[in-house]
């Protein structure tokens, strides 16, 4: 399907994380790989993410991909640069980026991860997440950008470092210094710039020629409040509901629509909502319909 409205350049795509979560395995267990990308392509969109029951292998995956019509957008890379060289972290995104490249894809998503906790950091209290002092994020930045080059030098793909809850950059702060130094190839997320406690809008008017890469998420300003007076983990959020698809949560849509038209901005516009495919606001065939028919209408109609 061709979605005529939206600038020349920009394509829609979806995340699987709609239909089963990629951390909380329980989260759409019984939804089967088929029917998300069927219900992809009803609902008309152009392309989709990785998820944890796709398969990992471009001969079968390609083909599969095909059938229903799909490009493959991206896919997200849990890196550890806060802790490897960053010959360690080309070691182990290898075979990621292989099939990524492989399969088409422009992109890289970066999600900045860490083993510096005791337990799962999702499930730690939000208080609790791991966080970088300046020399140490000085270090790490200028990690990311020598991996950026290496990853544009050997697979072609361009970084997308992802800003997120309970990880080393959630903070607007946090954000824009590291960027600031590295000056790589930027995601920027909707829904964890608000979670985050700033507009996401600031990162387009600071970043926007680094930004390759853009989640449409949504979040429900309620369930956030709960979430940061409780202390309550980022799993625990997810469960309760505070991530949604675009035009379900407080979210205005509508300055980033006009960015992307007055930008020259050309890659992947990305659906994606963290939350449970069981609640009967979240069922995913349903919620990603609303979600692209919200996108879409900001930019005019499609066909």
């Amino acid at each position: 399907m061709t979605i005529t409205n939206l600038p020349h350049g920009v394509k829609l795509a979806v995340s699987p994380l709609s239909w089963a979560n990629d951390v909380l395995e329980d989260l759409g267990a019984d939804i089967s790989l088929e029917t998300c990308l069927s219900e992809a392509v009803a609902n008309g969109y152009q392309g989709i993410e990785l998820g944890r029951k796709f398969p990992r292998e471009p001969d079968v995956l390609g083909p599969l991909l095909n059938d229903y019509g799909l490009a493959l957008a991206s896919g997200w890379h849990s890196g550890f640069l806060t802790e490897r060289s960053v010959d360690e972290e080309l070691s182990a995104v290898s075979g990621h980026a292989a099939l990524l490249s492989a399969l088409g894809a422009e992109t890289m998503v970066y999600g900045p991860c860490g083993t510096m906790y005791p337990d799962a950091p999702l499930d730690v209290p939000m208080t609790k997440r791991l966080t970088l002092d300046a020399e140490q994020m000085a270090a790490y930045a200028d990690r990311l950008a020598e991996f950026d080059r290496a990853l544009r030098g050997e697979y072609g793909l361009s970084l997308a470092y992802h800003h997120h809850l309970m990880m080393v950059a959630e903070t607007l702060d946090e954000v824009s210094h590291l960027i600031e130094r590295a000056r790589c190839g930027l995601l920027v997320d909707t829904g964890h710039a608000a979670a985050g406690g700033f507009d996401y809008m600031t990162l387009f008017e600071r970043f926007g020629d680094l930004v390759t890469h853009i989640h449409l998420k949504d979040m429900r300003a309620d369930r956030m409040a709960r979430v940061r007076a409780n202390d309550i983990s980022f799993n625990e959020g997810v469960r309760s509901g505070m991530f949604t698809v675009p035009g379900d949560g407080d979210i205005d849509f509508a300055p980033l629509a006009n960015w992307v038209r007055d930008s020259g901005y050309r890659g992947w516009l990305v659906v994606e909502a963290e939350q449970d495919p069981a609640r009967p606001e979240a069922e995913p065939k349903a919620a990603t319909k609303r979600a692209f028919d919200m996108i879409t209408s900001l930019f005019g109609s499609h066909q």
